[in-house]
């Protein structure tokens, strides 16, 4: 909006409305009947508004109905979409590339399309540095590499003094991912590891008066259910019950969270003539029902996050929290990767975001707030397996947009050379800014 206009004294007739321009920039309206004697500060990028007493201005251009109009269309826009802002966005933030841009140059991007926590797959120092005081929430991770060290109390807090608590407070740090996926890696050690693991990095916080804001988890894919469908009949696979019991013991114990890594995508690619793709990219207008509970899905998403809460009832562990820590679509694949196009990412991922906003549960858990994480940020250039894998970026590595999900985003953000070996790798098995978004969506 210009900053600017010559001064005019004549009466709209729309009542006593005079437009003023602030000496910092934002809008302001005097003695409108909606607003009485208030200064409006609109601020479209971070959907914030705040209404102050008039103090110090000086009028640039009085009431007309085209001012006031114009006023009322930013602040209607802004008000509209400010409840949606509260909705916080997760996204994974892997950097198994080469070319991917700073940590500081990632900052504001991740700011811009209202991003307000973020998943790494190790601790980078880089990362947390930059992040530091923008009240961005962390869950940082422990890789499976470390686990079998983490079995001495001494290192698993040396691990944290180092990796944790040397960020606090600047950096909001409120979770540790211990390990990825270990449990269908078929590792006999490294899942034995795994529990160990988590309780000593845990007991690691309570001795330093940590535990009460940061809390311990481990992150699974789908491979851990032996029966998937119908959702009411899910349940884990009988070699792993033993292990997954004391795990959700333990998250039982600290209240922590119960993280799933769901891709309907990899569902879809592993059978894509049975399985119908307006169900698995939230397009479906008719959807399942679930014959036992009598409940009906819409998408495979839900359908594939109740079969995990079944299994979980089932072991007796109703209580503990479910989030999803990856759910994604790749925008390119081999050619034997079905489904793996620009098009259905884009459909995917903008009826996820749409699915954010609106901060549904499921069928079976209609209050949860699953505070997903949308895997991933950026692609990734030098992840290993098919194609599909480097392509599940929302984001080239120069910042510019995957495909058009109306992120409001421009210019680069810069190259790096430095390579990361972190990031997720997901196994197929059974497996803002919302604003630009919402305008192309609701308006």
């Amino acid at each position: 909006m210009a900053h600017g206009g010559s001064h005019d004294d004549s009466d709209s007739g729309v009542g006593a409305a005079t437009t003023y321009l602030h000496s910092k920039g934002p809008i302001i309206v005097k003695d409108c009947c909606l607003l009485s004697h208030d200064i409006i500060y609109v601020n479209p990028s971070l959907l914030i508004i705040t209404l102050q007493p008039v103090m110090d201005i000086t009028p640039l251009h009085s009431s007309s109905s085209l001012h006031l109009l114009l006023v009322l269309v930013v602040l209607l826009f802004s008000v509209s979409l400010f409840p949606n802002r509260v909705y916080s966005l997760g996204i994974n933030y892997g950097q198994i590339a080469n070319n991917l841009p700073t940590p500081d140059s990632v900052v504001p991007l991740v700011k811009s399309i209202g991003v307000t926590r973020v998943k790494l797959y190790d601790a980078d120092p880089r990362v947390l540095k930059a992040f530091a005081n923008t009240g961005v929430e962390f869950i940082v991770g422990l890789g499976n590499e470390y686990l079998g060290k983490m079995r001495d109390p001494k290192q698993a807090q040396d691990w944290v003094k180092t990796n944790v608590q040397c960020h606090l407070p600047a950096t909001k740090i409120t979770c540790i991912a211990v390990g990825n996926e270990v449990l269908t890696l078929n590792d006999s050690i490294l899942s034995s590891n795994l529990l160990p693991a988590m309780e000593n990095v845990h007991t690691a916080l309570v001795n330093l008066n940590l535990d009460k804001q940061v809390v311990i988890t481990t992150a699974h894919n789908l491979g851990i259910l032996e029966t998937s469908y119908p959702p009411s009949a899910g349940a884990f696979r009988k070699d792993l019950t033993q292990r997954l019991t004391c795990i959700l013991d333990f998250h039982s114990k600290t209240g922590s969270p119960f993280l799933i890594n769901a891709y309907p995508y990899f569902a879809y690619k592993s059978n894509p003539k049975q399985v119908s793709i307006d169900f698995v990219l939230f397009e479906s207008d008719s959807g399942i029902t679930d014959a036992v509970s009598g409940l009906r899905y819409g998408n495979m998403f839900h359908a594939q996050i109740d079969a995990v809460h079944s299994a979980m009832e089932k072991l007796g562990y109703k209580k503990v929290c479910l989030q999803i820590s990856e759910t994604g679509w790749p925008s390119k694949g081999d050619s034997d990767e079905a489904g793996a196009t620009v098009d259905n990412a884009k459909k995917y991922n903008a009826n996820l975001l749409k699915l954010i906003a609106e901060k549904k549960g499921t069928p079976m858990r209609p209050n949860l707030d699953l505070n997903i994480y949308v895997f991933a940020l950026f692609n990734e250039n030098m992840k290993p397996g098919p194609s599909s894998e480097r392509n599940f970026g929302l984001f080239k590595p120069d910042g510019t947009p995957a495909y058009n999900l109306g992120f409001n985003v421009t210019g680069s953000v810069g190259s790096n050379t430095t390579t990361s070996t972190s990031g997720g790798s997901r196994q197929s098995i059974g497996a803002g800014k919302l604003f630009g978004w919402l305008l192309v969506h609701y308006f």
